[in-house]
């Protein structure tokens, strides 16, 4: 069950703010293509594979409007958000009467524009009715949803990171009353402390420095539908009381602000942890993990139902054929043989990391052995070394670099993938820890053990700077 990694083409002459929006959309983990003008992106768009345009108005050769009156006409289906400096009701109706499914007034906060995006993109590129799968085990675990989906009670989805717990909650949802509300997830690794309280929350003018203008969060926007709490074991303890709160007296207050909200939100929470371990280490509140663990689930790696990987990879490449001229390849009897006998350390999103790399190399109708390339087996020791490669238990085996038990040469190939991953997520971290199949909290030690160590990190320049 593969997160689907949504494409957003933005349309901007702005370099800067195109590389800003750029950022923030891909910190929030949708792919990005960038375009300067109407022309381009209708280039673009004609090749395929794109999702939502977002599209500034004001541009030399053609504008906006006329790019939105394009693909209107010509790619229906293509949902595009409108901004512009210079907004007024006006040329809001216009925009929305010509197509527009919504329209952003500049400046806007980084929020405002994810979860636009968000709101407006469809559902999973697959059938939302069903779940990929012939194991017994995914055969169980969809007919559970869907009985979990009919009652309103808060779940607890875990499991190995890429597996796909956030799919299975969008299932949910899907299959659930409030499917015609709104599906809003957040990755509670994905933001910093200091930003994730505004963020779930939602804030007042002049909460904090930089303000300037009241936000809802995402608490109220779900509200009436389902929010999903993707990762909630890599919240920090002062932050989970917070939320406590919230779930049992159902309002939330923004920050800044003293108007109490009322909430009908369903939650759905995930994690890739032992949250029972979580608890006992004190690392996670056990009233807030007992609020949230209403219903559990747990979804099995892909290595334990090895009866889905061939539909699995069938499903990616059909997903994938638009961007390979719509042709579907077939797998050889040897690249089935290879991807069962595969033991997929990374899970599904492994998977589709491979059959996306053999879609790019197969040049015939057939994917062979040669055109499947698995992931470095460094990166499957990174993930199973999650639970240990902590200070904590560095500090009780003796280890003074940190390492648990990798000798120099190994520590250096893995700090060379970890370097590799980063330039090829342009310095994401959310997108690393997905590639390299561990939680960003383990990403973020090993990146403090590597500047430690005087390696270069990657994009963290632009990090600072921008």
């Amino acid at each position: 069950m593969p997160s689907t990694k949504h494409t957003v083409l933005v349309v901007e002459d702005d370099a800067a703010l195109a590389e800003a929006l750029s950022d923030t959309l891909e910190l929030a983990g949708y792919t990005v293509k960038l375009v300067s003008d109407g022309e381009d992106a209708i280039t673009v768009i004609e090749k395929g594979g794109v999702d939502i345009v977002v599209s500034d108005v004001h541009m030399k050769r053609m504008d906006g409007h006329s790019l939105l009156k394009q693909i209107k006409a010509r790619f229906a289906d293509t949902p595009v958000i409108l901004m512009t400096a210079y907004g007024s009701i006006e040329k809001a109706v216009e925009a929305m009467r010509d197509g527009a499914v919504d329209y952003l007034v500049k400046p806007f906060e980084a929020e405002v524009l994810v979860n636009m995006v968000g709101c407006n993109l469809s559902s999973p590129n697959h059938d939302v009715n069903r779940m990929i799968g012939d194991s017994p085990a995914t055969q169980e675990l969809s007919s559970l949803a869907r009985r979990v989906a009919a009652k309103d009670v808060t779940v607890m989805i875990t499991g190995e990171s890429g597996t796909g717990k956030e799919v299975l909650a969008q299932y949910i949802h899907n299959n659930s009353a409030r499917a015609g509300k709104s599906f809003v997830a957040i990755n509670c690794a994905a933001i910093p402390e200091n930003m994730l309280e505004a963020t779930l929350f939602g804030y007042e003018k002049g909460a904090f420095t930089g303000a300037y203008k009241a936000c809802p969060g995402k608490f109220e926007l779900a509200n009436g539908g389902t929010l999903l709490l993707d990762e909630i074991s890599e919240m920090e303890p002062g932050l989970q009381s917070k939320l406590l709160r919230v779930l049992q007296e159902r309002v939330v207050e923004r920050l800044g602000g003293n108007r109490a909200i009322e909430l009908d939100v369903r939650v759905l929470a995930t994690s890739n942890r032992d949250m029972p371990a979580e608890v006992a280490a004190g690392r996670f509140r056990e009233d807030l993990f007992y609020r949230l663990n209403v219903f559990p689930i747990h979804i099995q790696p892909l290595r334990a139902r090895r009866e889905d990987i061939l539909p699995l990879a069938e499903f990616m490449l059909s997903k994938h054929a638009d961007n390979n001229a719509g042709n579907i390849p077939a797998l050889s009897k040897a690249a089935r043989e290879a991807l069962l006998q595969h033991d997929w350390p990374g899970n599904v999103r492994e998977l589709e990391n491979v059959m996306q790399r053999a879609m790019v190399l197969c040049e015939g109708s057939e994917i062979s052995l040669a055109d499947l390339h698995f992931e470095s087996v460094t990166i499957g020791q990174l993930r199973n070394a999650e639970n240990t490669d902590t200070p904590a238990a560095s500090e009780e085996s003796g280890s003074t670099d940190g390492a648990a038990g990798l000798n120099g040469d190994l520590r250096q190939r893995e700090w060379q993938i970890i370097v590799e991953a980063l330039r090829q997520a342009r310095g994401s971290r959310k997108a690393t820890a997905e590639k390299l199949g561990i939680s960003q909290r383990t990403l973020r030690y090993k990146l403090a053990r590597m500047r430690e160590a005087g390696v270069s990190i990657p994009g963290e320049f632009d990090a600072q700077t921008a």
